[in-house]
């Protein structure tokens, strides 16, 4: 079982930058692929990036590719992604989420889920 706890949200002009943290609870973070999805009101949760077990491997949807970096330092048990030259479409709860998986672009392919946490990008 894995826990996941989002921070790092906030309220920022578009253009601006933000960074995204998820810790992880239990010693077997290494075990799993990460990944980070956005739901707008209204919309479905859509993927944004992931990243392999090691971190060897990352992926981005092309909305956000340029523009956002995911990482992971498995000796903290934390994933981030670094979100720069943010637009006021970015707005969403951002979730990340652990997958057994090699990783994973779709919500079906993660077990476990973070609570949340919002970023609101004015214009």
């Amino acid at each position: 079982q894995v826990q996941l706890v989002e921070s790092g949200g906030g309220l920022v002009q578009a253009g601006g930058s933000l960074r995204l943290s998820c810790a992880a609870s239990g010693r077997t973070f290494s075990r799993y692929a990460m990944g980070w999805f956005r739901q707008a009101p209204g919309q479905e949760r859509e993927f944004a990036a992931t990243i392999s077990k090691t971190g060897g491997n990352t992926y981005y949807a092309d909305s956000v590719k340029g523009r956002f970096t995911i990482s992971r330092d498995n000796a903290k048990n934390t994933v981030y992604l670094q979100m720069n030259s943010l637009k006021p479409e970015d707005t969403a709860v951002y979730y990340c989420a652990g997958s057994r998986a090699p990783w994973g672009v779709t919500t079906n392919e993660y077990e476990y889920w973070g609570q949340g946490t919002q970023v609101t990008v004015s214009s």
